[in-house]
């Protein structure tokens, strides 16, 4: 790997199981691993730390109670982010009104079928956490013509991207009238297991779930029994409860699932991007000024 010129820095490269060795010295970490790790063993090492860098929008990974209550500075990835993944949310929601999967299977099976479709111009869209990903899903899915409200911890007016943005703590009361809902909020307490039986069986049958924010975000059994139920019509999932998914799951042989190996922000651009914004934020360390994207850690994402 290689690392920018910044004068006076010198930088060290590690993977996890070096990290409790190697973080005696360090000052600042950024972190470009998107395991699950646990980091009690490393953090009573961390005599020198200072601020902690996620290459990810979401910190669920590695916020543990230690680092909830130290006084490091911690900074997220926001930003970079937001394009690739708001592509991706509107790829899996054409290639699901569309019905491409079903096309995709019969054309591997040699078989002509003509089958109807519909559009996505006029249909209603919620996106489930109106952050900085949230918002560019918001533009992309306004350009293609359907109307996009959000959902976040409070009721507030509409603005350039939502038409109206409402309560979170009362999403089983309308989340039916929606033809899609988008979960791009962060992981807390709050949002684990947010998307229940209760709110799958208040969507409609023809209504679709896309999932780009964290597996623990929806009950993913409730969810399994709803798809295969018909209660709602299709689901694009890039996050899941475990990861990788295992192969028991029935979600692999869904004809009416896309399945995805958390890749929806893997822009082939991604590393560049990531380094601008840690080397901008590195100048500002070192200048002594205010970092971009500070993660509130008692609330577990960035505060705007």
């Amino acid at each position: 790997m290689s690392f920018p010129a910044v004068q006076g820095v010198h930088f060290r490269s590690c993977v996890i199981a070096e990290l409790a060795d190697a973080v005696s010295w360090a000052e600042v970490l950024l972190f470009r691993t998107f395991e699950t790790v646990d980091l009690r063993s490393v953090w009573p090492n961390a005599t020198n730390l200072r601020w902690i860098h996620a290459s990810s929008a979401g910190v669920d990974r590695i916020l543990d109670p230690a680092l909830r209550e130290s006084d490091w500075l911690l900074t997220n990835s926001g930003g970079i982010l937001d394009r690739a993944i708001a592509e991706y949310v509107a790829a899996g929601i054409l290639a699901s009104i569309k019905k491409l999967p079903q096309a995709i299977r019969r054309q591997r099976e040699r078989v002509w079928e003509h089958r109807g479709t519909s559009g996505v111009h006029g249909r209603r869209a919620l996106v489930v956490g109106p952050g900085s990903i949230g918002r560019a899903i918001g533009g992309v899915l306004g350009a293609l013509g359907m109307s996009v409200d959000a959902s976040a911890t409070s009721e507030r007016p509409g603005d350039a991207e939502f038409a109206r943005i409402r309560d979170v703590g009362r999403l089983p009361s309308y989340a039916g009238e929606y033809d899609v809902i988008v979960l791009a909020a962060p992981l807390t307490e709050r949002t684990r297991g947010l998307v229940d039986a209760e709110v799958l069986e208040a969507m409609h049958s023809d209504a679709g779930l896309v999932n780009i924010s964290r597996g623990p975000v929806v009950d993913e059994a409730a969810l399994c029994a709803a798809l295969a139920a018909g209660a709602i019509g299709w689901a694009v999932l890039d996050v899941f409860e475990v990861e990788p998914l295992p192969e028991s799951s029935p979600l692999w042989g869904m004809d009416n699932v896309i399945v995805t190996a958390h890749l929806a922000g893997d822009a082939d651009d991604f590393a560049e991007r990531l380094w601008q914004l840690f080397e901008d934020n590195l100048q500002r360390y070192l200048q002594g000024l205010a970092l971009v994207n500070v993660v509130d850690k008692q609330l577990g994402y960035v505060r705007r």
